[in-house]
């Protein structure tokens, strides 16, 4: 039977986790979430007070620190050094690590080969910044979702509300117009609308309208 890879690409706060994540649970797919493994490298750099600006640092840091993923029930799992560090990043000082360190090409050697293994033996929907352009280059369906900037930093902003962060929402917009910025200008793997890339605003969708969508376009491709 033909193994499926649906890439999911777009800018911060697009809603790309959580649709990507309910669309394999709806298609009995496995659900990659490379964003949270860089996350995990963030995070280990913040954790041993490296600036995202020393280069050199960041990727020693980051050579040592073993990141892995595990499944249950379809579920993802990140692990940094054997430890569950799903509930560490994702926070607004990971996210802007994240931003940071992603630039560097030796940091995304270190996971792409591990998102490319996953893809090959597996019917997954990866989502992240460079799926369909780097990662899986050759997937069977391509997305790139978005949102205006507004409607992204408001999710995001009652996102770490719920969670009890003190947050602004300027502060929020800001973050991500400057994230946008260096995702879509870093010289290795930058943001970018794949070749083939069906675009999806989801502005004004429901997370169940886009992921009925991103069923319909599975369900269209399989039948050529």
């Amino acid at each position: 039977m033909k193994i499926i890879n649906i890439a999911i690409d777009g800018p911060a706060g697009a809603g790309k986790s959580t649709i990507a994540k309910l669309t394999a649970a709806k298609l009995g797919f496995i659900y990659v979430d490379t964003g949270a493994m860089y996350r995990a490298m963030a995070l280990s750099c913040i954790r041993n007070h490296v600036s995202s600006e020393n280069e050199e640092k960041v990727i020693e840091i980051c050579e040592e620190a073993d990141v892995t993923i595990e499944y249950k029930d379809h579920e993802q799992c990140v692990l940094l050094d054997g430890e569950n560090v799903d509930s560490y990043i994702r926070t607004e000082e990971v996210s802007r690590m994240t931003s940071s360190i992603s630039a560097y090409p030796k940091v995304r050697e270190k996971l792409l080969f591990l998102q490319r293994g996953i893809a090959k033996n597996h019917n997954v929907i990866m989502d992240g910044r460079d799926i369909g352009s780097n990662v899986l280059p050759n997937a069977d369906i391509k997305i790139y979702l978005t949102a205006s900037v507004e409607t992204r930093a408001r999710r995001r902003y009652l996102e770490q509300k719920e969670k009890g962060f003190d947050v602004n929402l300027e502060d929020i917009a800001k973050d991500i117009e400057e994230r946008d910025y260096r995702d879509m200008h870093r010289d290795c793997a930058p943001l970018v609308i794949a070749e083939g890339a069906i675009v999806i605003d989801s502005s004004n969708m429901t997370i169940e309208e886009v992921v009925d969508e991103i069923i319909r376009l599975k369900v269209k491709a399989e039948e050529g």
